[in-house]
């Protein structure tokens, strides 16, 4: 793994947890808009995050470039200042589809660079999971880090300082990580799944199971929450606590990741991790107490890190050598997840309770499963096709030399 691109996306993923936990917050004390006009803003922004890291992708797979990483960061932490002082609701919009929406590019492309660096092979493929170990230890620190702004400066201090830490990623990335391949290697790589090319069904397959999964696990942190502290009665504090184990375990889990074989199936182990959370929201809601909470945190760290790292890993592999796209659609159907869970789970609540919404993640998740387990069949069934180079003509007149059998 390149220490430089680790940073990197430390960097980023304090930046971007800071602002995230407090996001709704500002959007909605400091600019001003009503609650409605807060889930347009927030839908529309995922959205155009979507657009603009397809986009991405596909540059990165014509032309290999940090570039893209860079421009990202630099586009969202532009983007943060200027809602410190924008308070127009169409200009907000604008910037959500726009600066803002650039941010989410971010991530996929640091990802696809993790491919692409010089002196790749086996070693880039494990480079995954421990840079995804990176961005859950970023995400343990960056609230801390978002809590103590807002208690020396305020709500309007908090992008800001996102804003600025991006800056110094931005620059991080064109100063220090090295330059990619610009000739990635074609076919599959070393490791990489057995099974020809991704038809459109399974591509729409796999997509729709992570994009299930982190439906499940958008509206399952909405859920959760309300259930700890309404339902068990349970102190604020609770929910700290478990949000923290659940973030330590996936650090644990993802670095554990790292080091399994790359012959063991990416395929199974996602649908493992799948598994384990249908049991994290079983245990969750036969809780009575904080020991069966913690116990279910563990497993909702070890499945959300086995999913998110393998399952990057793999659309890689099947994907190859469309490295930027591969990564894109995975991050991609992680955005649509969080785009769904914030129409759907406030109405779950409403309709079924903090209870039955657990229970209908859960079933999401298990939908999730079949999807994605669909998927990889149906890729399965479509051998690869082995590529004959055309054989150089002999010259006029020479005799054909023969060439022994290296089976015999």
């Amino acid at each position: 793994m390149s220490m430089s691109l680790a940073v990197a996306v430390l960097l980023l993923g304090v930046a971007d947890s800071m602002v995230g936990s407090y996001f709704v917050l500002f959007v909605t004390d400091v600019t001003g808009i009503s609650p409605w006009q807060t889930g347009v803003f927030v839908s529309v922004h995922g959205v155009g995050g979507i657009l603009l890291s397809w986009l991405a992708g596909r540059g990165f797979d014509r032309r290999p470039s940090r570039g893209y990483a860079a421009a990202a960061m630099l586009s969202g932490g532009l983007a943060l200042c200027l809602m410190t002082v924008i308070t127009s609701f169409p200009l907000l919009i604008l910037l959500a589809v726009t600066l803002l929406g650039a941010l989410a590019a971010a991530f996929p492309q640091l990802f696809a660079l993790a491919r692409t660096l010089p002196g790749g092979g086996p070693a880039a493929r494990r480079s995954v999971p421990l840079l995804r170990s990176v961005w859950s230890l970023a995400w343990a620190l960056g609230p801390l880090l978002g809590t103590a702004v807002l208690a020396t400066a305020g709500h309007a201090a908090i992008p800001r300082y996102a804003g600025a830490v991006l800056a110094v990623a931005a620059a991080w990335v064109l100063a220090a990580v090295p330059a990619p391949c610009h000739d990635p290697p074609g076919g599959a790589p070393a490791g990489a799944p057995a099974g020809g090319p991704l038809s459109r069904t399974a591509t729409v397959l796999l997509t729709l199971g992570i994009t299930l999964f982190f439906t499940a696990m958008f509206a399952g942190s909405v859920a959760m929450p309300l259930f700890v502290t309404r339902e068990l009665h349970q102190p604020y504090s609770a929910v700290g606590v478990l949000f923290s184990v659940c973030a330590a375990v996936e650090v644990v889990a993802a670095l554990a990741l790292a080091a399994v074989p790359g012959h063991v199936s990416q395929p199974l182990l996602i649908l493992a991790g799948m598994g384990c959370f249908v049991f994290f929201f079983a245990l969750t809601v036969l809780a009575g107490g904080l020991p069966l909470l913690v116990a279910g945190q563990v497993v909702r760290g070890v499945a959300v890190a086995v999913v998110g790292a393998a399952g990057i890993r793999y659309f890689q592999d099947v994907m190859a050598p469309a490295t930027g796209r591969a990564t894109t659609l995975f991050a991609n159907a992680t955005t649509a997840g969080m785009v769904i869970a914030g129409i759907v789970a406030g109405g779950a609540v409403e309709i079924l309770g903090y209870t039955g919404t657990l229970l209908l993640c859960g079933g999401v998740t298990v939908a999730a499963a079949v999807a994605f387990a669909l998927g990889t069949a149906s890729r399965v069934r479509r051998p690869r096709l082995p590529v004959r180079s055309p054989a150089a003509a002999p010259p006029r007149g020479a005799t054909p030399r023969r060439v022994p059998d290296p089976n015999r």
